[in-house]
């Protein structure tokens, strides 16, 4: 299996709760607490540790959250590189209305990152000897160099890395100026990049070949929630349809989709494999509960369906 580095510049620590219902102006007591690591790269870094994947996730924390993440980590055995920077680290909170069903999801602001902490953040990347698979996933902080694609870029190359870019609206438009291995839109962000706001699923075939005709891209891995996933290349495409589920959560599905893709691409996987990968790693995750991820064991009962529909 290759070597993977996850970098996200803009992690969480997801809360989990449950409440009896919504309600406006009064209190509303909270059960079933849970807190993870979350954000991108860091969530994709944990899902693939769990299939023996030999990944590190980089990222920045306030000094006060390290322990946290530190701690957590450890628990999963997932290695990682932390950064220290001055801003509070961000909390994302999924709220589950046991009356409705329904999700509620708080997401709060990026923080932003200092000259100094970019720079110490590009320096680790550096310094990271081997590099198969190099990931950038997540959000970007609103004070991103201009630059930053570029750099990872370089740095890339001179580990003859393969670079994957999972963002989505300006950060995801910068990225595409750059040449990329890979990128995981869903549909929406696929047709806010190309400017085509109204983009329908029968359309997508024209539009993402088009797309790769233009960039510097090779792949395009875009995600259709219940309709499973779809990847291009200059070369082809293919769907792949999600099998039915009870639907729990749909919190990190999208980050389990790229892990499968990236567990199937560092074991040489055909392109096919790796998009019925995808497509299991993401169903896995909508049968867990709150912000929990998928587990190998629902990945593996999953397969099966997948890899033999029509």
């Amino acid at each position: 299996m290759k070597t993977i580095v996850f970098i996200t510049f803009s992690p969480t620590i997801d809360k989990s709760v449950s409440i009896p219902r919504m309600l406006p102006e009064i209190k509303m007591k909270c059960s079933n607490l849970e807190l993870y690591p979350g954000g991108g790269g860091i969530n994709i870094a944990r899902v693939l540790t769990r299939f023996g994947a030999d990944i590190t996730a980089l990222f920045p924390a306030n000094r006060i959250r390290i322990p946290f993440f530190k701690t957590t980590l450890a628990k999963e055995k997932v290695k990682n590189v932390i950064v220290e920077c001055q801003n509070e680290t961000r909390e994302s909170i999924e709220i589950y209305e046991t009356f409705s069903g329904k999700q509620f999801r708080l997401v709060m602001p990026n923080s932003n990152l200092t000259t100094n902490e970019w720079e110490e953040l590009l320096k680790a990347l550096v310094e990271i000897k081997q590099i198969d698979f190099m990931v950038v996933s997540g959000s970007f902080p609103t004070n991103s160099p201009t630059d930053i694609f570029k750099r990872l870029v370089q740095i890339a190359d001179s580990k003859k890395a393969k670079l994957i870019v999972d963002t989505s609206g300006e950060s995801l438009k910068k990225a595409i100026q750059e040449p990329l291995y890979l990128i995981k839109p869903n549909l929406e962000e696929f047709g806010y990049l190309i400017e085509n706001k109204d983009l329908k699923i029968p359309d997508l075939k024209v539009a993402a070949m088009t797309f790769l005709e233009k960039n510097k891209c090779e792949l395009v891995v875009i995600s259709l929630g219940k309709k499973g996933a779809v990847l291009y290349s200059k070369f082809g495409s293919y769907h792949i349809k999600a099998p039915k589920v009870v639907v729990k959560s749909t919190v990190g599905a999208g980050d389990s989709m790229l892990a499968g893709i990236i567990y199937g691409l560092s074991l040489d996987m055909g392109l096919k494999e790796c998009l019925e990968h995808c497509v299991a790693f993401g169903t896995a995750t909508t049968l867990q509960n709150g912000t929990a991820l998928c587990t190998q064991k629902d990945v593996e009962e999953l397969l099966p369906n997948i890899v033999n529909q029509r």
